[in-house]
């Protein structure tokens, strides 16, 4: 049993260290994706492009009572 244990323990520290590297190599994949379909003009619209209208800010009127202007 404690062979297991130990076994287990060194599968776990190794997971422990190749898991930012793992994250790191997705990132960039991910990086590389986007940069070539920028290339190709294949990009995805943005929220700003694919929005009906712009958000404005909502008017608190119940504010003014406190500020003197």
């Amino acid at each position: 049993m404690n062979l297991f244990l130990n076994y287990l323990v060194v599968a776990a520290l190794f997971a422990l260290v190749l898991l930012p590297t793992g994250l790191g190599i997705a990132r960039e994949r991910r990086i590389d994706r986007q940069l070539r379909d920028a290339a190709r003009g294949e990009a995805e619209p943005t929220e700003t492009e694919s929005a009906a209208r712009p958000v404005t800010a909502a008017r608190r009127p119940h504010l003014r009572i406190w500020v003197r202007v």
